[in-house]
């Protein structure tokens, strides 16, 4: 590539130089290439180890003129070709300009302007392609990425690191490319040259550790193997890096999550030095998801910004230093100790924001007040005047629906001009508008547990007495902390919260700390829109609502009615009709069951939302991946903090049982709901810690009765029968059964354990987890996890596919996984369709990976044993067409192994029925059939005939259809007698049972094939032999069953005609000159070795151009000493047709066959619409020939081919790394 011109002192050292002229100079890298002795070695490691731009481009040009010693770099190239052409236009271009300049000085002047006005007018082409540029040295280093490794333009570059590859006991230094869906090393040291390729969605462990043997290293695990990385300058950034992307491929693994930057990311100022727009908005998405997951806000929240800064908090008296996080909708406010305080001001909450008055003890203060009259005054801010300006930008695109009606422009220093209601009516008003319950919905406005308790008699016990002191203290909190959105939330809120939340805040509470009431105030109406848009709509999902409906806590009285059911299933309903995705998982009900009892329908279904889209990710989809993850995290855990009770528990297999139902139901399944509701308090304010801390109680307060276990069984009784006796003393609602207690309850129960102990002790014992060291413990087991389902998956095919194919186990293993690769590498670089349509988690395991046309023929390029050179693309096209039963243009995993196996192992009967398959409707597509119609119809006006390649004239079936016409009629009243009769439902089964059984096809069903898809026959028949020993034998052998089958057709054709149907003389080409052959030979003889020649064997993979032309004519044309009496007995012009030019092929034809035509109708015929043969007489034909049939006998062994097809990634991305100096050496 052209480069902007730099200065070279010295061209000679380390370079060779191979071209020259009196002013260019074209060199070469020395050790890049074939020889280069040992100083090529050392260049070639000082190349690698040292980061220099030659490392790049192993050629370069430089302008030199006569009086100057100063050399300037003109361009560059990673490949001879690349630099060639370089150099080519530089001498027809500037060569001869130059040479009449006088002074030298000129000639770099001119020369260096042209340089850099090519290098302008490319960067203005490609602006529209590429809007984002990345520094010229990190483009040379993803281009050298992509001539090392042979990767396509479609694969981005992220980062790369210098690090040393442990292979071995000895390091060796390199660089390491981490690029979208690869990790790749090259290291070149002292002539020893290590290439390592792994994809993302292989890695199994992705690891940190630091050893005596590999000190601070980075491991990376697969199925197969383990690599090791180390002496990294920023060991961390390298594997947050590393992480994301390996994240990124397990998502598209489970979902389809391709990768896309996000076009709303902010933009950098500037380009940053040897760093990537991918890796810069890489680093904006994990910010973006830390920034989300601290303050609990919507998957669209967009960070733009943070700073350090001081609140004041008017409840302390006091600045608190933290920082100031600012998003397209909301102002945050964390402070830097854990649990000070924190902060969530949503913009459509904020009245006025002004810049206060500033002063030695108050610096550069900004002020926001918000419509419920709170007032936030932050200080010590670095840029006040930017800072204001951003939250004014955001504010004016705050939508109008938020602002109720007030403006959404908010004035700088002044407030809005209008009222501003308060939140409770604000909020009131904004859930009314828009919804469309009907009017006698009850559970419309207000929860379950208010609706039965409403006319219950006031209750003054000493348990109720203490749920008033619990409303009182809250309210205090209230009036000193702010309540709503924008509330303080300090360590008091905390300590509040694990002391119970009343049960008429409890509502209110959930959607605030879940962050469920900002996504629903940003959605007015869309739960009333939803509820309408899915009522009686039926599909998988809603079947199972209705069935688990009456299952969600039936030993509640608000379930034992309509009210409370009808209330669940819209809910649900709703949410499976938002997330498709999802849809409706065992356990959402009854999560969902207890959100209604407290919350009014549309903040139950918002909290679901929450709960399922952000708060336990991945939980309740088809797989459950979600809790599969936290399970193993929890094993974890237990082995870091119960390494004793953890081996023992191992042995019995407990953990990975008990830990789902826990952490899929939040322990509602298992335990009292007086008990598991005050979990779901302190759940919804801490996150899923607080799960893991008190599954971890739970199984401390049992260890010595679970290390004295001896079965799993033993183990499951003991926790279960303590989790049925964790009690709620403090509730004020009448006790509800919990069925599991009752059913098992012993004799003597064990003592009741108080769930505010339980809390209390998890705290105290497991208090010091950290919400960031679970996500990291979840990214390690999100990768077991999601590669353990995918074996899962592989070994459920290979299982379904062993009954349905000749395959081995081995076989069938590395066909789905080349067959995934292939699916996978078709995701990364592009194709026709998209990731989402080839690949549906839901579906199941043998249709879930799907490939295109495109991939399908490069599988069948390197697996299918019938290749028939340039005539192998139509080929794979028309068995892609046969396999695609549902034609949506997909063909999965057991479509693909059926058609393979059918090539590799069949018998001949089934391999002759697919091929004969192939060259019938669909598999023989219109515009390879219609070929011959189309040079009939423009060689001829007179009556176009309207038959179609489709038509498949057999007239014997004909006259059966005809003669039992008369029949049914006869029958037609005895039939509409017995429909009036009713059916019982055994008929109905019956019917139904016919339909479904799958009905095994014969040879007999097959239709019939006419003269065009014969001839197309022929053609695969011709190609399919050029690799073979016997290919002589095999090209003779074809020709004599062409010609017997052509003479069967004309036979079937005269014996059809002769039954009493007439058929007009079809308006035909004739092929002019005509070449007189030899009568074809009887059916014992082989044709003459003179009429049929054999392919030269100097190119085995062409066969003949002439030869299927005139086997085809030779059995076709009429003979020339043929008699009158022979043409008129068939009542036509001829008694044998001639093949179509446009039938076959242009190349089959002679170079000096002229078509004749225009208006005039001459002897002979073009394509006969009458012929045609049936597959029992191809079969019958071909095993006549032995080495035809010992051909289609013979067993394909694919392991060769498969090894060969994974050799061949292995070399291409080797080669790419050769240089194409050492390649033309070769070939000359």
């Amino acid at each position: 590539m052209w480069i902007h011109p730099e200065e070279v002192l010295l061209a000679g050292p380390l370079w060779v130089s191979e071209r020259a002229n009196p002013f260019f100079i074209l060199q070469r890298r020395r050790g890049h290439g074939r020889g280069g002795g040992l100083s090529g070695l050392l260049v070639g490691t000082l190349d690698v180890v040292l980061d220099s731009s030659a490392r790049v481009a192993p050629y370069r040009i430089l302008l030199q003129t006569a009086d100057s010693q100063v050399f300037w770099s003109v361009a560059c190239g990673s490949s001879r070709k690349e630099i060639t052409e370089h150099w080519d236009w530089l001498e027809a271009n500037l060569l001869q300009t130059v040479s009449i300049f006088d002074n030298d000085q000129d000639v770099t002047t001119f020369v260096k302007g042209k340089i850099l006005g090519i290098i302008a007018e490319e960067k203005r082409l490609q602006q529209g392609e590429e809007p984002e540029e990345d520094c010229g040295k990190f483009r040379e280093a993803e281009l050298k990425m992509r001539r090392l490794f042979g990767m396509p333009e479609e694969e981005k570059l992220v980062n790369y690191y210098s690090c040393s590859f442990w292979k071995g006991r000895v390091p060796r230094q390199g660089w390491l490319y981490l690029s979208i869906n690869h990790l790749c090393f090259y290291s070149f040291l002292l002539g020893k040259e290590v290439t390592l390729v792994v994809q993302w969605s292989e890695v199994t462990r992705l690891e940190k550790n630091a050893t005596l043997v590999f000190p601070e290293s980075v491991r990376v695990s697969t199925r197969h193997s383990e690599h090791f990385f180390s002496m990294f300058i920023n060991i961390n950034d390298t594997f947050r890096l590393m992480e994301q992307l390996a994240n990124i491929a397990m998502r598209q693994l489970l979902d389809n999550e391709a990768f896309a930057a996000d076009r709303s990311l902010p933009k950098a100022c500037k380009t940053l030095r040897n760093v990537s727009a991918l890796k810069r908005d890489l680093d904006a998405r994990a910010k973006n998801e830390r920034y989300r997951a601290m303050f609990r806000l919507t998957q669209d929240e967009r960070l733009d910004g943070h700073t350090d800064c001081t609140l004041w908090t008017p409840f302390a008296k006091m600045h608190v230093v933290g920082q100031l996080f600012i998003s397209n909708n909301y102002v945050c406010f964390n402070s830097r100790e854990e649990d000070l305080c924190q902060l969530i001001i949503p913009l459509r909450e904020v009245s006025i924001v002004e810049k206060a008055d500033s002063s030695s003890v108050l610096p550069c203060p900004v002020s926001i007040s918000t419509k419920n009259k709170m007032n936030f005054l932050f200080a010590n801010l670095r840029d006040r005047d930017f800072l204001v300006q951003r939250i004014s930008d955001f504010l004016q695109r705050t939508p109008d629906s938020c602002w109720g009606d007030s403006s959404p422009l908010a004035l700088i220093g002044h407030s809005a001009s209008s009222s501003v209601p308060s939140p409770s009516s604000a909020g009131s008003d904004s859930t009314h508008r828009g919804r469309h319950f009907h009017p006698g919905l009850p559970t419309a406005s207000q929860g379950l547990l208010q609706l039965y308790q409403q006319d219950a008699p006031e209750d003054l016990g000493p348990k109720a007495m203490k749920e008033k002191m619990k409303e009182e203290a809250w309210n205090i909190h209230f009036s000193e902390f702010g309540r709503g959105v924008c509330m303080y939330r300090t360590s008091r809120t905390r300590e509040l919260v694990l002391n119970g939340i009343p049960e008429c805040l409890r509502g209110e509470l959930w959607l605030l700390f879940s962050g469920a009431q900002n996504e629903m105030a940003s959605h007015p109406g869309y739960y009333g829109d939803l509820v309408e848009t899915a009522m009686g709509v039926c599909s998988l999902a809603t079947e199972e609502i209705e069935r688990d409906l009456h299952r969600s806590m039936p030993e509640h009285r608000a379930f034992q009615n309509a009210t409370g059911i009808a209330a669940l299933r819209r809910v649900l309903t709703a949410y499976a009709h938002r997330n498709p995705g999802i849809g409706y998982c065992q356990a959402m009900n009854i999560v969902t069951s207890v959100l209604l009892l407290y919350c009014p329908e549309e903040e139950a279904f918002w909290l679901l939302v929450a709960l399922c889209e952000r708060m336990l990710p991945d939980y309740y989809n088809t797989r459950v991946v979600g809790a599969l993850v936290d399970q193993g995290v929890f094993e974890d855990l237990t082995q870091g903090f119960l390494p004793l009770l953890y081996e023992h528990m191992q042995q019995l297999g407990v953990i990975s049982t008990i830990s789902l139902s826990w952490f899929l139901t939040l322990f509602l399944s298992v335990m009292p709901f007086d008990s598991a509701v005050l979990l779901v308090d302190c759940f919804f304010y801490e996150g899923i810690k607080l799960i893991f801390q008190v599954a971890l109680a739970v199984l401390h307060d049992n260890m010595d009765a679970l290390l004295s276990c001896s079965d799993e069984g033993e183990a499951m009784t003991i926790l279960g029968r303590y989790l049925d006796n964790v009690v709620n003393k403090q509730t004020v609602a009448p006790p509800i059964p919990h069925l599991h207690a009752l059913l098992t309850s012993g004799d003597s129960p064990p003592p009741e354990i108080d769930v505010f102990d339980l809390i209390k002790s998890s705290y105290e014992r497991f208090g010091s987890l950290r919400s960031d060291v679970i996500e990291q413990m979840r990214f390690k087991q999100r990768l077991k996890v999601i590669q353990s389902l995918e074996d899962t998956a592989k070994r459920s095919v290979v299982r379904a596919m062993m009954t349905e194919s000749a395959f081995s186990i081995e076989e069938l293993e590395e066909l789905y996984c080349l067959f995934k690769a292939q699916h996978m590498t078709s995701c990364y670089w592009g194709s026709s369709s998209s990731a989402a349509e080839r690949h549906d988690p839901s579906l199941p395991y043998l249709e879930q990976y799907r490939i295109d046309p495109a991939q399908f023929l490069q599988l069948f390029t390197a697996l299918a044993p019938w290749l028939c050179g340039g005539h192998t693309p139509s080929l794979a096209a028309r068995l892609f067409r046969l396999l695609d039963q549902n034609q949506d243009g997909l063909v999965n995993f057991k479509e693909f192994i059926t058609g393979l196996s059918g090539m590799c192992h069949g018998d001949m009967t089934e391999k002759l029925k697919l091929l004969y398959k192939l060259h019938l409707p669909p598999a023989l597509c219109a515009e390879e059939a219609e070929s011959a119609l189309e040079a009939t119809h423009f060689f001829t006006e007179d009556e176009p005939r309207k038959t179609s390649f489709l038509s498949n004239l057999d007239i014997s079936g004909q006259q059966e259809v005809t003669s039992g016409e008369e029949g049914k009629d006869e029958g037609a009243d005895s039939e509409e007698k017995k429909d009036v009769q009713v059916k019982d439902y055994r008929y109905y089964l019956r019917m139904w049972a016919k339909e479904k059984e799958q009905k095994t096809e014969t040879i007999k069903d097959l239709p019939r094939m006419n003269q065009e898809q014969f001839i197309e026959l022929c053609k695969t028949l011709y190609n399919m032999f050029s690799e073979e020993r016997e290919e002589q034998q095999l090209y003779h052998a074809i020709a004599t069953v062409a010609s017997l089958l052509l003479r069967i057709g004309e036979v079937g054709k005269k014996f059809n005609n002769g039954g009493g149907r007439k058929t007009e003389a079809p308006s035909t080409t004739y092929l002019t000159p005509p070449t007189i052959y030899q009568a074809p030979p009887t059916d014992t003889q082989s044709p003459s070795p003179v009429d049929l020649q054999a392919p030269p064997p100097d190119d085995p993979e062409a066969p003949p151009p002439d030869a299927l032309c005139r086997a085809l004519a030779e059995a076709q044309l009429e003979p020339a000493a043929g008699s009158d009496e022979e043409a008129r007995d068939d009542g036509s012009v001829s008694s044998y047709s001639v093949v179509s030019a446009s039938s076959l092929a242009c190349e089959d034809l002679a170079d000096d066959t002229v078509l004749v035509g225009g208006g005039q109708q001459r002897p002979g015929s073009g394509l006969d619409a009458d012929w045609s043969i049936s597959f029992e007489q191809v079969l019958a034909s071909l095993l006549t020939e032995p080495p035809l049939v010992d051909y289609f006998e013979k067993k394909t062994d694919v392991r060769d081919k498969m090894a060969a097809c994974n050799a061949k990634r292995a070399v291409q991305r080797q080669i790419s790394s050769a240089s194409e100096q050492e390649i033309t050496q070769h070939s000359t």
